[in-house]
């Protein structure tokens, strides 16, 4: 990369970074060319029964010429009036679609932070090229595909690529080429944001050549099948249209027949007689109350913040067999919660969902365990830099979800947040993903002296360990108590909760600088269970959809264990329903895969590639 695109640590020259953009084009995702008006209006009368009314109208027309023109032709003027009513709405509709999805345009990155020239700029992230180098620090939007050069403590929020909920920690080493997006450690990719950290990263792709781009791209090449009131709606037009012409035919005939028709006047009567009767069995006023009738459809869904650009898109809504649905942020809140405090004498639950503080503990653990947990939360709190705001009477968080979570639970005990906030920090030692774990010195008002306090993975930190909590006391840690803890970890592991540990030693003397040879001697304070919550309206809407014989699927890039928790929390699966993952799929045959798509409703671990694939051995199923 270096050598292809002439960049270095300096970054790219501008002249260079110039020549590239004028060759590779610039950093958006292809984008159809805006229809026409006159195409836009044309395509409202593209429809089997407007076709019909055409018909109709033109038959009317003629007849009303040929019996003299007299009067005003009003069966033509209904009729045209009824088409131009319906083209109207479709385009007014289209253009409230096209007005909200521009909105949403307008809200994505405009910015990055690049060198060029040896100086650190801000450039439209539009005129990223490969070579440039990104300064990524935290509440950046990525703006393009990029190899990790440094990084500090870098978390990366990546669930519109991977569907975790956590935020990825990042690290420059060298993977393997065949890792998927999800274990890509050394790479941060467009669309994605920095939650905490700081890093440098060389520009790979741009444009369409992203992941998402390549996403995109799928999209963009997959056939749009009619929507079945389409199909409905173009079956019927036909055995109405050939009805329209029997009852024409069979009458004239029959006029003929039964008639001493001799004379041209009266032959042209009855075709009159044949061609009115065939246009007042023409429907003209369907297409009209199907279109209101959607319409009114789409004005109920955009009340609840969805988009409809196709009227007749609201109907397939009705006609869904099957949900294939995302787990993080449609089927859950992504909003981490901290639920569960394992300590060495006890188990504390807590109550509320998400980023708003409420909720307390919800079960009924001793003092002890209760004076354990206050410890935990409040070291977890401190060895953190996220930053728990309100804004519009929305509770946010600023930072790594995860770390957030310790500072919403901290609220529900009495006296840890006023703790917490009175601690004077002194030095830090950043997370890695080598290390897996972070600390923060400083004075402790609770105890009134220099501590260090240490989050991170449970299993590092227990290594580090030399003694746990047990009530107010730290008493020695056993082979037995280790082997205790560890299997807690398994424990909540397997409930589908991300597992972060909490340690804490005394310092003799306060310090303005750490080293990592500071976190030994350790004691274990105890492990919390953090979960992305299901939405209680997600329960709901599946049950809901059970009872109309709707089946719902969960596809997720996400862990297995996590994926198929969550999904039987929200009644999607029993149990000890299988989990299919991505690596699962590409060792299938074809016909094995879609015999599998028929019994699992569970996916994990899946590319978006995976997703699609599903999709279209489900719709080839008849779904």
């Amino acid at each position: 990369m270096v050598d292809e695109y002439g960049t270095g640590a300096d970054g790219l020259t501008s002249s260079r970074a110039a020549e590239l953009l004028e060759s590779l084009g610039p950093n958006e995702l292809r984008q159809k060319p805006p229809v026409p008006l006159w195409r836009r209006v044309l395509q409202q009368f593209q429809d089997p029964l407007v076709y019909l009314l055409f018909v109709a109208m033109g038959i009317s027309l003629a007849a009303w010429i040929f019996e003299g023109a007299g009067g005003a032709p009003i069966d033509v003027i209904v009729i045209a009036a009824i088409v131009i009513a319906n083209a109207i709405i479709g385009l007014v509709q289209e253009g409230r679609a096209e007005s909200a999805v521009a909105a949403l345009s307008k809200m994505t990155a405009a910015t990055s932070s690049v060198l060029r020239d040896g100086e650190l700029t801000s450039v439209p992230s539009s005129e990223l090229v490969p070579g440039d180098v990104l300064v990524l620090a935290e509440g950046d939007a990525v703006g393009a595909d990029a190899r990790l050069v440094t990084a500090t403590g870098l978390r990366v929020q990546e669930a519109s690529l991977t569907g975790e909920s956590a935020a990825a920690a990042k690290d420059p080493a060298t993977l393997a080429a065949t890792a998927s997006i999800g274990d890509r450690h050394n790479m941060v990719h467009k669309g994605t944001a920095v939650v905490q950290g700081v890093g440098r990263a060389v520009v790979t792709a741009t444009g369409m050549d992203t992941e998402i781009g390549a996403i995109a791209d799928m999209l963009e090449t997959t056939e749009e099948d009619p929507s079945p009131l389409t199909k409905e709606i173009t079956k019927v037009s036909k055995m109405l249209g050939l009805f329209v012409i029997g009852i024409a035919v069979v009458t004239m005939g029959a006029l003929f027949l039964l008639n001493d028709v001799s004379t041209l006047d009266e032959a042209v009567q009855v075709l009159l007689l044949g061609v009115s009767l065939a246009v007042a069995a023409v429907p003209e006023g369907l297409p009209a109350i199907l279109s209101l009738v959607l319409a009114i459809g789409v004005q109920a869904l955009a009340k609840r913040n969805a988009v409809m650009k196709d009227l007749y898109s609201v109907e397939t809504l009705g006609s869904a067999s099957v949900i294939a649905s995302d787990k993080t942020g449609t089927l859950t809140r992504n909003e981490m919660t901290l639920k569960r405090i394992v300590t060495a004498s006890g188990e504390v639950l807590l109550g509320g969902t998400g980023y708003d503080p409420q909720g307390g503990v919800e079960n009924a653990p001793d003092d002890a365990t209760l004076a354990e947990a206050r410890v935990v939360l409040g070291g977890g709190s401190i060895a953190n830099n996220a930053q728990l705001g309100r804004e519009d009477d929305v509770w946010q968080i600023l930072g790594d979800p995860t770390e957030g979570a310790f500072l919403v639970a901290q609220h529900k005990f009495d006296g840890v947040a006023e703790r917490v906030g009175a601690f004077e920090r002194h030095a830090e030692v950043p997370f890695t993903s080598d290390r897996k774990m972070m600390s923060v010195a400083g004075h402790d008002v609770g105890v009134e002296r220099e501590v260090l306090y240490t989050k991170g993975a449970p299993d590092v930190l227990l290594g580090r360990c030399r003694a746990e909590r047990v009530g107010g006391e730290a008493v020695g840690l056993t082979d037995e108590r280790r082997s205790a803890i560890d299997a807690d970890i398994t424990r909540l592991s397997n409930d589908g909760y991300r597992t972060l540990g909490v340690a804490y030693r005394g310092l003799e003397r306060p310090v303005d600088e750490l080293g990592e040879e500071v976190e030994s001697e350790l004691v274990f304070a105890g492990v919390v269970g953090i979960i992305d919550p299901p939405r209680e309206e997600a329960a709901r809407a599946i049950a809901e959809a059970q009872r109309a014989g709707i089946r719902t699927l969960m596809i997720t890039g996400d862990h297995p264990g996590t994926a198929a928790s969550i999904a039987s929390d929200l009644g999607i699966v029993d149990d000890d329903a299988p989990v299919l993952t991505g690596a699962g799929i590409d060792a299938l045959s074809e016909d094995e895969f879609r015999a599998a798509t028929r019994e699992v409703n569970v996916y994990a671990r899946v590319a978006p590639e995976h997703k699609l694939r599903i999709v279209d051995a489900l719709q080839d199923e008849g779904h």
